[in-house]
């Protein structure tokens, strides 16, 4: 029994010793993946996965990792890519919730069409803009772990209708818009077979059980190239401070979230929205959580952080 024993442990050793695999979900490991040229293959057949249709070629036109990332504002690693030299598409990994990305993926929307305009050009050559969001939370109140916008008519009111003859009205103002959500834990909830493109992508991006990515990696011989490509993938010693870096930064995130949400609970918001941010930001100051993850938290402005610290 104690030999068993000695085995199992000896084999959970080994399999502590085993590198572990980078998750797609970090915003720079997905970008230093599919941005490169010579896994083009793999981001044409992801693509593919998620609007549905086929797609001859695509253009990263932002391959390169920008120095200013590497801050505490934790500045978004996106992807911009040209597909069939027809739609400008915008792919963002998001792990936390700030409670606006409606918002914040229609302003990303509005820039990668107004920005292709310049002066003199026609309408005509403005090609259309997608915004493809990979949330690591749930956001909307959709039973859906996919969810795509378009700019859509309302439906006609019998006081406005006027009989045109249309037997069927148009349905969507424009196609030049296109907004996909992902909703990465609504996908696990549904727990599906792993069967279509999307399944199998959707798999490997969750993190699913290594059972889970092994059948989805035989399944797809896209899915398994990033699979390989993960577990040799090599950093740089700089790579592998900007990489920690943004995962702590994450976790200090995280963990201020937790603490002001267990604080919340346990005392309730009897208080002015104002003074319970000072008061979060006074309990902050005290954990010695960065400054600029409290006043992101909670609004507050460095002058007002200042003088908060003195009364400290």
């Amino acid at each position: 029994m104690m030999q068993k024993i000695n085995q199992e442990q000896m084999r959970q050793e080994e399999r502590n010793l085993l590198p572990k695999r980078p998750s797609l979900t970090s915003d720079y490991v997905f970008k230093r993946v599919f941005a490169k040229d010579e896994n083009n293959s793999m981001l044409k057949d992801f693509l593919e996965a998620i609007l549905d249709k086929k797609i001859n070629k695509v253009i990263v036109k932002n391959p390169e990792i920008p120095k200013s990332f590497f801050d505490e504002r934790m500045g978004i690693l996106d992807l911009k890519v040209e597909v069939d030299g027809s739609e400008i598409i915008d792919v963002e990994m998001q792990i936390r919730n700030e409670h606006n990305i409606g918002k914040r993926s229609s302003v990303y929307l509005s820039k990668i069409v107004a920005e292709q305009l310049k002066t003199g050009e026609r309408y005509e050559s403005v090609k259309k803009g997608i915004v493809i969001n990979l949330l690591n939370f749930e956001y909307f109140k959709r039973n859906s772990y996919h969810s795509i916008a378009r700019m859509k008519f309302d439906e006609t009111l019998q006081e406005k209708y006027v009989d045109m003859g249309y037997e069927q009205e148009d349905k969507i103002a424009t196609d030049v818009f296109e907004m996909h959500f992902i909703e990465l834990p609504k996908f696990i909830k549904k727990n599906p077979a792993g069967k279509t493109k999307l399944e199998q992508w959707l798999w490997l991006l969750a993190g699913g059980k290594e059972e889970k990515i092994k059948m989805v990696s035989e399944e797809n011989e896209e899915v398994k190239k990033v699979v390989e490509l993960l577990d040799k993938l090599g950093f740089s010693d700089d790579e592998k401070v900007m990489r920690e870096y943004r995962e702590k930064a994450e976790c200090d995130y995280n963990d201020a979230m937790a603490y002001l949400s267990e604080k919340a609970q346990k005392e309730g918001m009897k208080q002015g929205i104002k003074e319970a941010n000072l008061q979060n930001a006074k309990k902050m100051l005290e954990e010695n959580i960065a400054e600029e993850t409290i006043m992101k938290i909670t609004g507050l402005s460095k002058e007002e952080l200042e003088e908060l610290k003195k009364q400290c």
